[in-house]
């Protein structure tokens, strides 16, 4: 019998190795987009700019398209060998496939073969990326203690905006230290070398780690899935669940985190037409409450529950959206943008964003079944992020060319919004008690 003290230190050690691992897993990935105009001209035919840039775009679209094949591959192998092996594995993927970006030989040294190579790695990542998130949220919430699941669980949202937050400053900070010349010719690959430093940090503490108690006593009764992926969608139960969090709690998430995190710095800058070093800073204000807000609800809904937090979150988001853009473009275009009323409009955004991240975490694994945990909750969540949040950028964009609005896009997470409000009204079931040994 683990001791008190004992249970408590392991837990400690499961919560710095997933959220380390989470870090550098994002860090990795958004480096590799905070970099893609650069990309364009290292790794692409010089002769079309627009090709190469819509061509390192595409390549940066290629890890999210196959996301879910790793959540796919590496969410089975989890059910079936463990979750430890699995959440060692995604991080050595993402980490060594990160440090050979850095290494690469550029179009001008060996021709095609250089887009080839980035191409390749990028896939490597987009598969440890849809292996990790899922993995890292179903490791951490078996290890958590009873009552305490939403606000344990809830600190692995937080490395996501984190991770994007340390890679843009990062990038930023060498283009000011370094001329241009030289970031074009080595500077770029800092970031992607430094990777190797953050792998062996988190190799060492996932090392240290045990197996999930949960795993452990399914293997004590012979009770694991040999075939998890075919037995997902077998199950009507199951396949339900997975249905729900793609359309409901997974979709919410990703287009919330798109419309408060990533789209407000876009329009900020492109629309309102605010200073690009204006708009980062009031999105890093914003940024910043969305760490103590998504604590906050994961401990809300270890109280009243996961699901009123959750529809909270959905319906507020979809109600928001509209007015929250439309006052950003009201007040950002005055002849002294009024800088107070951006913030506060944006920290109205941080609201619904936090009720979703804050219970998400644990949400996700305590909607299956343990023997199949790993793999439901894996290809869903990736899939409504690389279909649903992935294509936010596009759809957006499009629908306001199309309708000659700047606002007319705000449809596309809008809309999605109110379907996964209705769905979670109709099929969302409480789960903030349910053991996680069933």
């Amino acid at each position: 019998m683990t001791s008190p003290d004992s249970q408590e230190k392991i837990q400690k050690k499961v919560v710095i190795a997933a959220c380390f691992g989470t870090f550098l897993e994002w860090y990795d990935f958004l480096t590799f987009a905070s970099l893609a105009v650069h990309f364009s001209v290292l790794f692409f035919p010089a002769d079309d700019p627009v090709a190469a840039l819509l061509a390192s775009l595409g390549t940066f679209g290629v890890g999210m398209i196959v996301r879910p094949l790793g959540a796919a591959l590496f969410g089975s192998l989890g059910d079936r060998h463990g979750r430890r092996t699995i959440f060692l594995a995604t991080i050595v993927l993402m980490g060594v496939s990160t440090v050979f970006v850095g290494l690469l030989p550029t179009y001008e040294q060996v021709g095609l073969l250089a887009p080839l190579l980035l191409l390749f790695l990028r896939m490597l990542q987009g598969l440890s990326v849809g292996g990790e998130i899922g993995g890292a949220a179903v490791y951490l919430t078996e290890h958590a203690p009873a009552g305490r699941r939403g606000f344990y669980t809830s600190i692995l949202q937080l490395m996501g905006p984190l991770g994007m937050m340390a890679s843009t400053l990062q990038i930023i900070l060498l283009q000011q230290l370094l001329s241009d010349a030289d970031f074009k010719a080595w500077g770029w690959r800092i970031p992607f070398l430094l990777s190797a430093v953050l792998l062996a940090i988190s190799i060492r503490s996932r090392m240290n780690l045990h197996e999930s108690p949960v795993f452990r006593h399914l293997r004590e009764r012979n009770a694991l899935s040999g075939t998890p992926l075919r037995e997902c969608f077998r199950d009507r139960h199951t396949l339900g669940r997975m249905a729900l969090l793609f359309f409901c709690v997974s979709a919410g998430g990703s287009l919330l985190f798109f419309s408060a995190q990533v789209y407000t710095g876009v329009f900020l800058k492109t629309v309102v037409k605010l200073p690009a070093s204006e708009a980062g800073a009031l999105v890093t204000v914003a940024t910043l409450a969305l760490f103590p807000a998504t604590l906050f609800c994961g401990w809300l809904s270890d109280r009243i529950g996961r699901r009123p937090v959750l529809l909270t979150g959905l319906i507020t988001g979809a109600l928001c959206i509209f007015p929250v853009f439309q006052g950003l473009l009201h007040y950002g275009s005055l002849a002294a943008p009024d800088t107070t009323m951006i913030v506060l409009l944006l920290l109205v955004l941080v609201v619904p964003l936090a009720c979703i991240t804050g219970p998400q975490t644990a949400t996700l694994p305590e909607l299956f079944p343990a023997r199949t945990r790993y793999t439901a909750v894996a290809l869903p969540h990736n899939l409504a992020a690389g279909w649903i949040g992935g294509m936010s950028p596009f759809m957006v964009t499009w629908l306001s060319v199309r309708f000659g609005d700047p606002l007319a896009g705000l449809w596309y997470p809008t809309g999605l919004l109110i379907l996964a409000s209705l769905v979670g009204l109709l099929f969302l079931p409480e789960v903030r008690n349910r053991p996680l040994d069933d």
